[in-house]
């Protein structure tokens, strides 16, 4: 659909056919048509259409106040209009009229701002979907009626007619214009630059990398400051959203428009007023909390393209034998190692889905080692780079002192622009990490390489992220699954470390393997691998009252055998018996997958030993 026409103003929201096209979107093939945001140059859209941002709640703004309905007077002969002020930053005022700050007709409403920046990690494959999408125009959800409609009535100026855009108090203290902002002054070259900044009352810019505020600073996103208007409890930080609102890039909204010398904190206002040729504005009309980032899965991307891949992966589809083909492809990145390829299957197809006190339940993080490094140096590069053709959302990363001492891995506040700065591992729910550690030297830790180590066990262990607010510590809840590639075993707590087992062989061979496996992914498989994954997480699962006693009984014999110890350890293998059952097609825990995952850890054990023996032996030797 084209560009929406600029008669459609959010005044005609309330009438009839703006209420129907609110309900249309009810419909999520009624989204498809929207401009998509993250793919549509700003140049190419007006300030008021309607279009749409997808991305991650980074940070969440203060609560803001704004004049809802308010009443305007024109100076020459004393008469009034009301204009209504939602779902837009800035008053509207025709040459030779004012804000009547008195009347009572004034209403004062609250909304809230989100800085919401692209998906962090997103791959390359879901960036190529999705700009597909995007160039794609399907149903036109009714927006001709409306600007029909609106066209036959007198509707308020817009930005481009108004002679004054005034930028005015709602509060009595903070502009109209989107005021309650944050910003950090000093020439900031980096976001690093900008997280050190201190005191500086001086007109200096904002560098873009601060504002963009990118938890990866080597993949940037995109961000967009999204207004909300009602439903606050419902957001929180991290979570997904695909949402439909006015654009609002009047370029009064920059700070550097502003007589910021008004206002005590110079660097929060510009902070929190970046150039909206930057950061845009968008007033939601619509928000969809998104479960996952697989764009193949979500009926807001359509495109004809779309649709016929759609309709091939629904009519072909089927977990069984899908996951079958997946474990062959997982064979020839793992030298040939059935027990490993079985352990990275459930581990790509984890997710947590329950909290219980401190326990979060369905984490299954996974440390494969013994990696022969010494002949194999870009090996974990190179099945990351097959892994990322399949997942959603990644994040590679070298487990260097480097890396830990010179990259901040936890949000902080910066309280001089009253910014979240984000960190590392501020990233979407199942957005995957991938750890290399057969980089790894006895190099030492600064201060700060031991806060990253301390902020990356704590995610691994509790599954929560803690955000710095330099008298307090806030911790939120995240679902980051993990994988690392290691010659020896990590010291990181990992749910399952598993040693590859390979000869030389399989060593010789799998750099064709590693091709083969790449082969291997034709455009089917591809989008039923992805498909695979993503459906295998959302599965709804359960437990049956004849497996729990036969579960329970198991638990009082191992405990007698002493091949498990407590209940940790039977958590960790209710959680491998429920991934393997997934695996299967499987929505409820069976016999069969409970024994299987019995002996997958009976026999990851026993190869453990066995290396350790091998290990001693050498050191004797």
């Amino acid at each position: 659909m084209p560009a929406l026409s600029a008669n459609f103003l959010p005044e005609q929201l309330a009438s009839k056919a703006g209420t129907a096209f609110v309900t249309s979107l009810e419909d999520p093939k009624r989204w498809t048509g929207i401009p998509l945001l993250n793919y549509t140059p700003l140049h190419e859209l007006k300030d008021m259409s309607i279009v749409r941002f997808r991305g991650m709640i980074q940070d969440m703004l203060d609560p803001e106040m704004y004049l809802e309905r308010y009443e305007v007077t024109k100076e020459a002969d004393n008469t009034s209009r009301v204009q209504e002020g939602k779902y837009r930053d800035c008053l509207l005022l025709n040459d030779g009229e004012r804000l009547n700050h008195d009347a009572e007709t004034n209403v004062h409403g609250e909304r809230r701002a989100f800085f919401v920046i692209s998906i962090p990690g997103l791959n390359e494959w879901c960036h190529e979907y999705e700009s597909q999408c995007s160039r794609y125009n399907l149903p036109k959800p009714m927006i001709t009626e409306m600007a029909g409609e609106g066209a036959k009535k007198r509707s308020a100026p817009t930005e481009d007619e108004c002679m004054d855009v005034e930028i005015e108090s709602a509060g009595g203290q903070s502009p109209d214009c989107d005021a309650h902002k944050r910003k950090r002054t000093e020439v900031l070259g980096s976001a690093d630059s900008g997280r050190n900044c201190s005191d500086h009352r001086s007109s200096a810019v904002i560098g873009m990398e601060y504002h963009l505020n990118s938890p990866i600073p080597n993949r940037p996103s995109k961000a967009c400051l999204i207004k909300i208007y009602n439903d606050f409890e419902k957001y929180k930080l991290n979570t997904i959203v695909d949402v439909v609102g006015f654009l609002s890039v009047n370029p009064a909204l920059d700070a550097s428009t502003m007589d910021v010398d008004a206002f005590d904190n110079i660097n929060e206002i510009q902070a929190q007023n970046p150039p909206p040729s930057l950061i845009p504005r968008l007033h939601a009309i619509a928000v969809h909390c998104l479960p996952h980032a697989n764009p193949l899965m979500d009926e807001r991307l359509l495109s004809p393209v779309a649709e016929s891949v759609n309709l091939e992966l629904t009519e072909e589809f089927n977990m069984l034998s899908t996951g079958n083909e997946f474990r062959v492809f997982l064979k020839l990145c793992l030298f040939n190692d059935n027990l490993a390829a079985e352990y990275l299957l459930s581990h790509l197809i984890s997710s947590v889905y329950c909290r219980a006190e401190t326990r979060c339940l369905g984490r299954f993080l996974l440390n494969l080692f013994n990696i022969p490094q010494s002949r194999l140096q870009q090996y974990t590069k190179e099945v990351y780079n097959l892994l990322d053709l399949l997942i959603p959302a990644s994040h590679y990363i070298t487990m260097t002192a480097e890396t830990l001492n010179d990259s901040t891995f936890g949000p902080k506040k910066d309280y001089e622009t009253n910014k979240l700065v984000s960190g590392m591992l501020q990233l979407a729910p199942q957005t995957h990490l991938v750890i290399d550690e057969t980089f790894t030297k006895s190099d030492t830790l600064n201060s700060n390489g031991l806060l990253s180590m301390q902020i990356l066990g704590h995610v691994m262990k509790h599954q929560q992220l803690k955000c710095n607010f330099q008298y307090y510590e806030i911790e939120y809840d995240v679902d980051i699954p993990i994988l690392c590639f290691s010659e020896k075993k990590s010291v990181l707590p990992y749910d399952a470390y598993v040693p590859i087992e390979y000869d030389e062989h399989t060593v010789e061979l799998i750099e064709e393997s590693l091709k083969a496996a790449h082969h291997y992914l034709n455009p089917t498989r591809l989008n039923q691998f992805r498909r695979f994954l993503t459906t295998a997480k959302l599965t709804e699962f359960s437990v049956n009252e004849a497996e729990s006693e036969m579960i329970q009984n198991d638990f009082v014999e191992m405990r007698k055998s002493k091949s498990i110890r407590d209940a940790e350890e039977l958590h960790h293998l209710l959680v491998l018996a429920r991934l393997l059952a997934v695996a299967r097609g499987k929505n409820v825990l069976d016999k069969d997958a409970w024994e299987l995952a019995k002996q997958m850890e009976s026999d990851r054990q026993k190869r453990f030993a066995a290396l350790s023996q091998d290990l001693t032996r050498q050191r004797s030797n």
